[in-house]
């Protein structure tokens, strides 16, 4: 079984949150996620969510505090996930290498197909967005 260790950005413009949905060719293709990705050899996870979030949607960010850390198994595939509150530096979001990038209130998360991996934090995470507001 392959493993994984991804990093995943919650960037909160104080209203809204933003998703991004997989290529089709990906992985659960086609489903929202947080954006990020897989760390490298030798990098940790904030480098790695600098760039891929720099990758992913062309923003430059600063990585904030762990939020959440899960494990979760699919398949062929064990993926341990790490969501990370971040600040915009630069840039606009912009699919690059996703289909869509969308600023969503954190009411709508449930809306959306989301990547397995992310559902069992959509729940938590849109509380404590909202508590921020």
């Amino acid at each position: 079984m392959r493993v994984y260790e991804v990093a995943a950005g919650i960037l909160w413009n104080g209203c809204e949150v933003l998703i991004a949905r997989r290529q089709e060719r990906d992985h659960q293709g086609g489903r929202w996620e947080f954006p990020g990705g897989k760390r490298q050899r030798g990098e940790s996870i904030a480098d790695c969510l600098r760039r891929e979030m720099l990758e992913e949607v062309g923003i430059e960010i600063g990585v904030g505090p762990l939020w959440r850390a899960l494990t979760h198994v699919y398949p062929d595939r064990r993926v341990s996930l790490y969501f990370h509150f971040c600040e915009l530096i630069r840039g606009t979001p912009t699919p690059i290498q996703c289909d869509e990038v969308r600023w969503i209130a954190p009411g709508k998360l449930g809306d959306h197909e989301f990547v397995d991996g992310d559902l069992p934090v959509l729940g938590d995470l849109a509380r404590d967005l909202l508590a921020r507001v």
